[in-house]
């Protein structure tokens, strides 16, 4: 077995499933943090290996309403995640909460402190966590992700309008087959356009769960429109990589670049023919990017 068997950690009333990886299991605390309302299973099990390769012992977990953590009660329709995020309400939850889950994982994990690398959504929520809990991050790498303080419609500068309506025209899904073609139709627009699309891998991803928020709009939704009340990214202090893809569909390479500006010392690394994904043939360097800001922060924290 590649990985630990799931188990549950707890923030109140939520419970947070999350598994480690037996490889590696003697290396660097790293915590994966996945996008929006997708669930654990969509990180590359190459990337993982990589990861372990260069030093890292490495968990992954479900965020609330994604996988096979709770799901919370829906609030007011919204139609769509991106109208949630125009609409900035925050009804069901907040950003403080989601920040929280990810150190409830780190807790139940035995891990004092940890390396977060988040994607997409799950950047931003990893830069909250090193915002609001910085004593229990080491490092922090963000991937293919906004400001952590940019929200509501000041977002839409960095979205690719284009994209946003294709994902709209993906059909509702109503069953197994529905969500995993829900799913492939997801992986296939945030494919990067300059590597090969590796269907059967993304189809290994999307079958692991299929019960994902990929087919939940409005888990999509809640995620999306949790309203953050804490610093401003200006205030991390934390070690911090920046990678954003710049033929990425959703995302333009704008938000990596104001990231990365408004962390003090932040390394950018833009990413010639990356999408909205990690592609196999950037996992090694990704992972070497990891180690590197890792090895950074111990000499910053005199570990090294």
């Amino acid at each position: 077995m590649t990985w630990t068997e799931r188990r549950f950690a707890r923030n109140g009333a939520v419970e947070l499933a999350h598994d480690r990886r037996q490889e590696g299991a003697d290396g660097e605390p790293l915590l994966l943090v996945m996008g929006l309302a997708v669930s654990r299973h969509w990180w590359p099990e190459q990337l993982c290996a990589a990861f372990a390769d260069a030093g890292f012992a490495v968990a992954r977990y479900d965020q609330r309403d994604a996988g096979e953590s709770t799901r919370l009660p829906k609030p007011a329709a919204r139609g769509n995640p991106f109208a949630a995020l125009a609409a900035g309400r925050g009804a069901a939850y907040t950003a403080e909460d989601m920040a929280d889950d990810a150190v409830a994982v780190l807790d139940a994990l035995g891990w004092e402190s940890a390396h977060l690398f988040g994607h997409s959504l799950g950047g931003v929520v990893a830069q909250r966590v090193a915002l609001r809990h910085p004593g229990r991050v080491r490092s922090l790498s963000s991937s293919a992700s906004l400001p952590s303080d940019t929200t509501g419609l000041r977002a839409f500068r960095h979205l690719r309008l284009g994209t946003l309506a294709r994902f709209a025209r993906i059909k509702p899904a109503q069953d197994r087959e529905g969500r995993i073609a829900a799913g492939l139709a997801v992986a296939r627009i945030c494919a990067s356009p300059g590597y090969p699309f590796d269907e059967a891998e993304a189809l290994e991803r999307i079958t692991a769960d299929v019960d994902t928020g990929i087919a939940d709009p409005d888990a999509q939704s809640r995620q999306i429109d949790a309203a953050w009340h804490g610093p401003s990214l200006t205030e991390l202090r934390v070690p911090a990589l920046v990678l954003h893809g710049t033929d990425d569909p959703l995302l333009k390479p704008s938000a990596g670049r104001a990231t990365a500006a408004a962390i003090r010392d932040a390394r950018l690394v833009l990413q010639p023919g990356v999408g909205h994904d990690i592609p196999r043939e950037r996992h090694t360097a990704v992972a070497a990017e990891v180690r590197a800001l890792a090895d950074r922060a111990a000499r910053v924290d005199g570990r090294a």
